[in-house]
């Protein structure tokens, strides 16, 4: 009775309870302008027959939130013949401002090009971002969003990227796999405000009294915020599965970030 009730949770239940969490992000220095600037991460949707229920209950969730920007951090659909998926999921769950997508493993494993991949988010109103940068003004303020490739199958250049931004500017970082935070040079540059990554699933099964199973490229990293990285990191456990289509103890995720400025110091000026 226990196990079949186990397997009726992760392979029905819980693949669609798709939980909302939230976040404010204190960033030093953050205009005015951008106070309050709300984005949703869109990780591991793992589209590969149709949007499934988790997709449909994620664009439900987005629509209520009503985000500034909608960040896709990969692994949005397993193949090419997925594309058109892809496609109306991000018309239907485009940010007010922009909706800014990176290649994950499994688009890169399919050999979904940079052309082909960049066209299909283009139409449905999203910016593919290999390795560069994507700039919006605020009430005068600049937020760049970078996006680096697939680490696994590709390599992320962190100085090409960089280089279409400002000193000023206030970053966001995606990459698909968290484990390439370890190896940032911590002298490499102005930390950004946070760094979105996905990839793990958080485990996706996570068997009580076991480790939970994690994909190359994860490294240390499982789920959650991770603060003694160079900037910090946010781990989603994704909506989608791969591989096995079940999930448990270890439901999907929309992660929302707000936007907040720090508060100063006692006895530090704003600098």
């Amino acid at each position: 009775m226990l196990g079949g009730a186990v397997l009726i949770d992760a392979f029905e239940f819980e693949l669609d309870r798709v939980q909302v969490s939230r976040h404010e992000v204190p960033v030093r220095g953050l205009p005015p302008s951008l106070e309050g600037l709300k984005i949703v991460q869109v990780s591991d949707l793992h589209l590969y027959q149709g949007i499934h229920t988790a997709g449909h209950r994620s664009l439900d969730l987005i629509a209520a939130e009503r985000p500034d920007l909608v960040l896709m951090t990969g692994d949005i659909c397993e193949a090419g013949e997925n594309l058109p998926e892809l496609m109306d999921f991000t018309s239907a769950a485009r940010g007010r401002l922009g909706t800014y997508a990176i290649y994950g493993n499994w688009e890169r494993s399919a050999e979904i090009d940079d052309e082909t991949l960049g066209a299909a988010y283009q139409k449905a109103g999203a910016t593919l971002l290999v390795n560069q940068a994507a700039t919006i003004e605020v009430g005068g303020a600049r937020l760049s969003i970078i996006g680096l490739d697939d680490v696994l199958h590709r390599g992320a250049n962190l100085a090409k990227a960089k280089a279409m931004t400002q000193a000023q500017d206030v970053t966001i970082w995606m990459v698909h796999e968290p484990g390439w935070v370890d190896r940032v040079p911590w002298e490499a540059s102005i930390p950004p405000a946070m760094i979105l990554s996905g990839h793990s699933h958080g485990g996706q099964i996570r068997l009580p009294l076991l480790p939970p199973w994690l994909p190359p490229g994860c490294g240390r990293f499982v789920e959650g915020w991770y603060r003694d990285t160079y900037a910090p990191l946010y781990v989603s456990r994704g909506i989608g599965t791969a591989d096995i289509r079940a999930r448990f103890r270890c439901p999907p995720e929309l992660p929302v970030f707000v936007l907040r400025q720090a508060p100063v110091a006692r006895g530090q000026g704003p600098g």
